[in-house]
């Protein structure tokens, strides 16, 4: 599945067959990516490539579902570019991104990462329309805070995302996406936990998220 995943994504893109074929397998990429000392200066450069989605202030598009991405944990950001380099996650313009003839080796990944990481995250992320709010806290606190935090504020350690502060769209296009198994990367747990849920405590977790400002960043920037 993984292999013709690769090739289907880079035939689409026309992007070369000695990049699909990648030598280094996802762990070994990672391990690489978080032995460097990511440069912010050198990664705001690399960022460019990036901003046509993510905007120059790394806050996404509300209306398109595009997430926020400043101030997520820099590991985090790490490893969701590594999985897209290797279709462990799925997403035709983030793989070309993240592809050797975009982002170069892993000094470039933890470049841009250390950048992204220190943006400045918006007040005010896109909202759902409030309706299910307490159903939805309720439901996280039950199923979602022991790892991602009681304000969403995950841990950067653990690998662990931000979730509090996200895009109301976005944050429900995951939880569908791993519900019909479209994120490859994301642990068994979540589906399992997933399943029972119906449509109110779905848009609720989300639109909960979305209004949730953390008060800690759990991983000292480096």
């Amino acid at each position: 599945m993984k292999l013709k995943r690769v090739l289907v994504a880079s035939l689409a893109l026309g992007v070369s067959s000695a990049w699909a074929a990648d030598p280094m397998t996802t762990k070994e990429e990672l391990r690489e990516v978080f032995q460097q000392q990511g440069s912010a200066a050198r990664g705001a450069r690399l960022f460019e490539v990036c901003t046509t989605c993510h905007g120059r202030e790394g806050n996404g598009k509300a209306d398109d579902g595009i997430p926020v991405i400043a101030q997520q944990h820099l590991r985090v950001i790490a490893k969701q570019l590594v999985d897209y380099r290797h279709a462990e996650r799925w997403d035709l313009q983030m793989e070309n991104v993240a592809a050797r003839h975009k982002l170069g080796p892993a000094r470039d990944l933890a470049d841009v990462a250390a950048y992204v990481s220190a943006l400045q995250r918006a007040p005010t992320p896109g909202t759902g329309d409030g309706k299910h709010l307490a159903v939805g806290a309720q439901a996280y606190a039950r199923d979602c805070a022991s790892c991602h935090g009681t304000e969403g504020e995950g841990n950067g350690v653990t690998l662990v995302p931000r979730v509090a502060g996200q895009h109301y769209k976005y944050l429900l296009r995951q939880l569908h996406d791993t519900l019909e198994e479209r994120r490859p990367n994301m642990p068994p747990p979540h589906a399992q936990l997933l399943t029972p849920y119906g449509v109110d405590e779905l848009t609720g977790i989300a639109d909960h998220l979305s209004r949730l400002t953390p008060s800690r960043h759990v991983l000292p920037r480096r």
